[in-house]
């Protein structure tokens, strides 16, 4: 399919500092700042690294219910994410490595892992110095990346196109789906606690509608129902970002509804996980 041009409708909404976090377990590691300016976001650009004692509080084991040393087929691992994965990665917000997304999908069997996590990032639009969503995954096609795929994107998608973006949630969708080229995909939903604004709660129901309706059209789709399990508690005040511990809590969920999703030998039989 041909990309769909980033220039068109350039809104880039962003959610979280427009930072970057490239980590590959296959070589060299690469961690870097892109120096955007923020979109039109107002409030919800903020992404405090300070959680205070609320990201230390122990929660309860949030993951998919998957049996004890439970793997995935997905040995190796393409993640692409917008600022909800940021602090997944960062050691600002996970100090403790283990806790840290690479170490998660290390458990259940992930040997090498490519991950692009940056704030403010969609699927289309980019901020000024940023590499959207698409083309990350198209570079790493170019660069010989064969395996499965996690997208965590679509916080900023749904806001965009909810302010008047001519790019279609599906379309959206459609542009990630082409680009792995049948390789297994899963997908993490989007959720808010905000009732109002580009960022709505009503806003990501609407791009998780569209990831159910895509589903059914793609076989190697899978889709990861964060929405149905994620709580108040593990969010900052912005109602989109999370504390140290939702990120320690989202890192774990993630990986292990993937060994749900293409576990050792197979494949989960529905297309969501939950």
């Amino acid at each position: 399919m041909r990309p769909l041009p980033g220039r068109r409708k350039r809104l880039a909404l962003a959610v979280g500092v427009p930072s970057s976090l490239v980590l590959s377990l296959t070589g060299a590691v690469a961690i870097g700042a892109l120096a955007s300016t923020p979109g039109t976001a107002g409030a919800a650009d903020q992404h405090p690294a300070a959680v205070g004692n609320a990201g230390q509080r122990r929660v309860r084991d949030p993951r998919p219910a998957v049996a004890t040393g439970s793997a995935t087929s997905c040995t190796t691992v393409g993640h692409i994410g917008d600022s909800t994965s940021v602090g997944m990665v960062s050691p600002e917000y996970l100090p403790d490595p283990a806790q840290r997304l690479a170490a998660q999908y290390a458990d259940v069997g992930v040997r090498h892992l490519w991950v692009d996590a940056s704030g403010g990032r969609s699927i289309v639009e980019t901020l000024p110095g940023q590499v959207n969503g698409y083309n990350v995954a198209r570079n790493w096609v170019a660069e010989g990346f064969h395996g499965c795929w996690v997208f965590a994107l679509g916080t900023n998608d749904t806001a965009n196109v909810a302010v008047g973006s001519s790019v279609s949630r599906m379309a959206r969708i459609d542009e990630m789906m082409a680009v792995a080229h049948g390789e297994p995909v899963m997908w993490v939903n989007t959720h808010t606690l905000l009732s109002s604004g580009p960022w709505a709660e009503a806003n990501m129901q609407i791009w998780n509608d569209d990831l159910l309706a895509a589903c059914a059209m793609y076989p190697n789709m899978r889709i990861f129902n964060w929405a149905s399990m994620e709580q108040p508690a593990w969010h900052i005040p912005d109602g989109i970002h999370y504390t140290s511990a939702g990120y320690a809590i989202r890192a774990a969920a993630i990986a292990h509804a993937l060994a749900a999703a293409f576990p050792r030998g197979g494949h989960s039989r529905g297309c969501v996980v939950n």
